[in-house]
């Protein structure tokens, strides 16, 4: 059986679960959700994610479910022999870096990557105006996180250690969005994180996942 994942193909959150299943060599099929016709608030789809948000799994044995970190560290864990080895360390301290990696991108670097994609590409497709004040404040917080990675990046080759890490790999769905939309200079300009952003982009599981996950 096949791991399926019902999501938007094109969404961030479907993009990285689609991502560790290349990484990790999973099989997988998208059920795809219109988010424009509100399917992912239906009776049915609220039943099993009860915040109407994409994407949620079904995995080839039953099992279910939702939160895209949630995904995506199961996934690692259940096949640790298989793919990219190291996604998630089992050493406690690599791990204990690992952790602290992911929090490094949960409160660093998304709320702020996400928050300029709302105004400059969400709300646009939906036919409302950017905020450009909002805008420029984003960019300026999230300019002042990646000078702090990028002293970081200039001890190790990546956030936990000199080994990619799911931490990494979950920059890539708003990173991209965001170096797409014309803010590539925020990678580029660092000379440390345009290294290791150079190096994320051009795996070729991600570029799979561009090219291929529709």
């Amino acid at each position: 059986m096949t791991l399926t994942i019902h999501g938007a193909p094109y969404s961030t959150c479907t993009r990285l679960v689609a991502l560790i299943c290349k990484e990790k060599q999973i099989p997988f099929n998208i059920h795809a959700v219109d988010l424009r016709k509100g399917e992912h608030k239906d009776p049915g789809f609220v039943a099993i994610q009860p915040f109407g948000q994409i994407p949620y799994i079904v995995d080839d044995d039953g099992f279910v479910l939702y939160e895209s970190r949630a995904i995506a560290r199961y996934l690692i864990r259940k096949y640790p022999n298989q793919g990219t080895p190291g996604l998630i360390p089992t050493d406690r301290k690599e791990e204990a870096l690992f952790e602290q990696a992911a929090s490094i991108e949960s409160f660093n670097f998304n709320p702020f990557a996400a928050g300029i994609a709302y105004e400059k590409i969400f709300k646009v497709h939906r036919g409302l105006q950017t905020d450009e004040k909002v805008v420029q404040e984003r960019v300026a917080m999230l300019s002042a996180k990646l000078d702090a990675y990028d002293v970081i990046l200039g001890k190790q080759k990546y956030l936990a250690g000199n080994t990619v890490t799911l931490a990494d790999l979950q920059h890539l769905p708003y990173g991209t969005l965001l170096a797409n939309s014309g803010f590539s200079e925020l990678f580029s300009s660092r000379p440390n994180v345009a290294r290791w952003w150079n190096d994320l982009t051009n795996r070729p599981t991600w570029k799979d996942v561009l090219e291929n996950v529709k």
